[in-house]
């Protein structure tokens, strides 16, 4: 469960803040960051942090989402909403797929208790994961979502599927949200490598005329073809070299 982590952002409620860590106690997870940290009552956390206190007191507090997920190579945001470009993943397609990008760490971002993420943090994200629900109460308290997502990630790392289902069969995403994500191993580049080379691919269209106005999705399309791609950190810094000498050579 090392190459996990848990990142809230702007958390309010200590209640809340309590159960997550106990949570992760629950399934051997701690590695967490809280961004915006939106309470400092952590007396009434640790009331409800049972046999998890410690770990309140080593978060990662961060002042941004990128300050949090800069070290990881897939970050997944909670949201049901449907955008461009990402794949919607069902929790224990999450689970699976942490597995297999090991070494590499993920990260699953949970949203405020009372709206989630912005869209601007959903766009943020690499990929997004919602759990089905009914329709008549389609959200759930914050710590129970953890709760099951650290338990699917649990058991893909117990093994072989229960009898009946057959080895290596998957879940299948549902019709018009994409194929189910293709498997690489060894290291992988970090969230902040991939922003480097998605900077460095804004500025060689500028540099080009490619972008003459806002940029609206045009670089983070293009960027997410190679995200896509699960390059390594050699490749990733080589796509930034080359996307930067490039941009050096046109002209002005």
């Amino acid at each position: 469960m090392g190459n996990l982590r848990i990142v809230l952002v702007r958390p309010r409620n200590p209640e809340n803040i309590g159960a997550v860590a106990r949570a992760m106690r629950n399934f051997e997870l701690d590695d967490w960051a809280i961004v915006e940290l939106g309470t400092h009552d952590f007396d009434t956390a640790r009331r409800v942090a049972v046999h998890a206190e410690e770990l309140l007191d080593r978060p990662r507090l961060c002042a941004t989402l990128d300050e949090a997920v800069a070290d990881c190579a897939w970050v997944v945001g909670t949201s049901a909403r449907k955008v461009r470009g990402k794949l919607r993943l069902r929790p224990e397609e999450v689970g699976q797929e942490a597995l297999a990008r090991r070494p590499g760490r993920t990260a699953i971002v949970f949203g405020e208790e009372r709206s989630g993420l912005t869209a601007a943090e959903i766009d943020r994200c690499h990929d997004l994961s919602a759990i089905p629900t009914g329709a008549a109460q389609p959200s759930l308290n914050l710590a129970q979502a953890v709760l099951l997502y650290a338990w699917e990630l649990s058991r893909a790392l117990r093994g072989p599927p229960p009898r009946g289902e057959a080895p290596g069969a998957g879940p299948t995403p549902a019709p018009g949200e994409g194929p189910a994500p293709r498997r690489r191993t060894g290291a992988l580049a970090t969230d902040a490598q991939l922003v480097a080379v998605e900077e460095a691919l804004r500025d060689l269209l500028r540099a080009g005329h490619f972008l003459a106005g806002g940029e609206r999705h045009a670089v983070r399309d293009l960027a997410d073809v190679v995200r896509r791609g699960r390059p390594s950190p050699r490749e990733a810094r080589l796509w930034e070299t080359a996307l930067r000498k490039v941009t050096k050579r046109l002209p002005g």
